[in-house]
């Protein structure tokens, strides 16, 4: 039940007033006379210094009202527009339409506005920023769009950050993002639907979808789970994002966000939901695999051999950030003998004034590590890099001279550290920094058997996973051949024919059957050719 009909619930023909306001009805038709109407309108929107009610005279022959918030519209907009031709006053012979028909169609030259009898869309409609006017006699009043709020640049996302693509990014206003996705993909079959939630912020909502692509049934879950949320106020995607998911209590996330226009491009060219939210530059995709979060924009844009180097290196960084400090805690406590001679002396060495054993040192190593960097970002931009490159620095040289900590320990830490830095998507490299202490805690108890209980824990809650119904490991677990051509590497755009399997698109092919030349490519400018034409191979030099 949306926010008005919730507030006009309960009124019959006799008014009724619940904390000195006056409700209205569901079906609440507007009345014919203009003052019962700005009587009811001040009532239910309360003594606002910005609320603006301007009485003015239809061709000085009838009495009409604007309403509007001040801080919401386009001021000079409402006066050339509107208040002047409407108060505008006759010639002697001029015949002046004084129908609402009439005044649409010939005075007010407005491309969107819309009529309604009702005032519960009136005063949903000034609330969002739209004027309204009213005309005594006129059973339904005229809405017109000028709202002018406020909103920043479009500029380079700060999260995401690319080599090579787009320096675009999404803003706060839910019609600019969307007029970034319609100018890079201009396509019929682009469907946007719009709805609203939150009985008290009534944020606008959308999602999107390409209409020969995406399964049916995915968008018909999406909106019902959209449409299930009741809550008083949605500040922000992540509100969605939380009550949308399948497991609440999993660390890992099953909604992917993202500020790149591009990247949400690629996501509905394959098949998947996108959700937009007024007032919030994160857009959210559905459904999601664990292998997406791993995976950005410059694998793309890039040589396939290079984009799977440079995706291996960074596969290997994020493991490597959740089981270093555990191997190493296992490996000094429970197995020396698996250490390298001259390697275990030089570890012997370093850790020969630390009191502490090896957990409670990597221990309280990764704990001020993780204070300093969430001191660093609730810094001032300015300052931060700085306090945060200074501060390791010196509480890492300060905690070995003090004896808290080894050399390698520091070093140790600080690897995984740099390695977590390489997740692309920042809330799986919380998932993993938060997972790196039970592992690590394990590993202090058990040594390497420690490391493996962990390692099979976490494979295993991955595998329970969906994602609106997708396994989270997918395509590895369902085995999915053909989908590993674009997980731990990827492959030649012309091997990746199809669109992922476990979207199960409505298109499946996205690539066509010619990939080469008909004919073989001549070098034209080869000086071994007897010129710089086109020739056939048999013409020789």
């Amino acid at each position: 039940m949306s926010w008005w009909k919730r507030l006009f619930k309960g009124y019959g023909s006799k008014s009724s007033h619940r904390n000195g306001k006056t409700a209205v009805p569901q079906e609440s038709p507007l009345d014919s006379g203009l003052e019962r109407v700005l009587r009811q309108v001040s009532d239910l929107l309360g003594e606002n210094d910005d609320l603006v009610i301007r009485r003015f005279s239809l061709f000085g022959q009838r009495e009409a009202a604007l309403i509007y918030f001040s801080t919401l519209v386009q001021k000079e907009r409402i006066h050339q527009d509107i208040l002047k031709p409407l108060m505008r006053i006759p010639a002697e012979n001029e015949e002046v339409p004084l129908t609402q028909e009439g005044v649409l169609r010939e005075i007010l030259h407005y491309g969107k506005y819309q009529v309604t009898d009702q005032l519960p869309d009136v005063l949903e409609e000034i609330l969002r920023g739209s004027t309204v006017v009213l005309v005594d006699g006129f059973p339904q009043g005229i809405l017109l769009e000028t709202r002018d709020v406020e909103k920043r640049s479009i500029s380079e996302p700060q999260s995401e950050r690319a080599v090579r693509g787009s320096r675009e990014g999404f803003i706060e206003q839910l019609d600019a993002n969307l007029s970034l996705l319609r100018y890079r993909l201009p396509n019929p079959d682009l469907t946007v639907k719009t709805f609203t939630v939150g009985t008290k912020t009534r944020s606008k909502v959308a999602y999107c979808y390409m209409r020969d692509v995406a399964q049916p049934a995915l968008v018909r879950e999406v909106e019902d789970r959209l449409q299930a949320i009741e809550i008083d106020g949605v500040l922000e995607s992540g509100y969605l994002e939380q009550f949308i998911q399948d497991h609440h209590l999993s660390p890992f996330p099953q909604v992917a966000n993202t500020e790149r226009p591009d990247v949400v491009v690629s996501g509905l060219l394959e098949g998947r939901v996108i959700i937009l939210m007024e007032g919030s530059p994160f857009v959210l995709m559905v459904p999601v695999v664990f292998a997406q979060f791993y995976q950005t924009l410059d694998d793309y844009t890039e040589r396939f051999l290079i984009g799977s180097l440079i995706r291996l290196i960074r596969v290997l960084a994020i493991l490597s950030s959740l089981f270093f400090p555990a191997i190493y805690v296992s490996l000094v406590s429970f197995h020396p003998e698996l250490i390298p001679t001259d390697f275990a002396v030089a570890v012997a060495g370093g850790r020969a004034g630390v009191p502490f054993p090896a957990i409670a040192e990597v221990l309280f190593v990764e704990i001020s590590m993780e204070i300093l960097r969430e001191a660093s970002v609730r810094l001032p931009q300015q300052v931060g890099s700085a306090f945060s490159i200074i501060g390791i620095l010196v509480v890492g040289q300060a905690a070995v001279d003090a004896g808290f900590a080894s050399p390698i320990t520091v070093v140790i830490v600080a690897l995984t550290t740099i390695g977590s830095f390489a997740a692309p998507a920042y809330n799986v490299s919380i998932s993993f920094r938060m997972l790196r202490f039970p592992i690590l805690v394990l590993a202090g108890i058990f040594g390497l058997y420690g490391v493996m209980v962990g390692a099979v824990m976490i494979a295993n809650h991955m595998l329970s996973l969906r994602s609106f119904g997708v396994p989270y490991l997918t395509p590895f677990s369902p085995e999915n051949r053909r989908g590993w051509l674009d997980t731990l590497i990827r492959a030649p755009f012309w091997m990746l024919r199809r669109r992922p399997a476990f979207l199960h698109p409505l298109q499946r092919q996205r690539l066509g059957t010619i990939r080469k030349l008909k004919k073989e490519p001549s070098n034209t400018l080869d000086p071994m050719k007897a010129g710089n034409e086109r020739r056939e191979p048999r013409d020789g030099v």
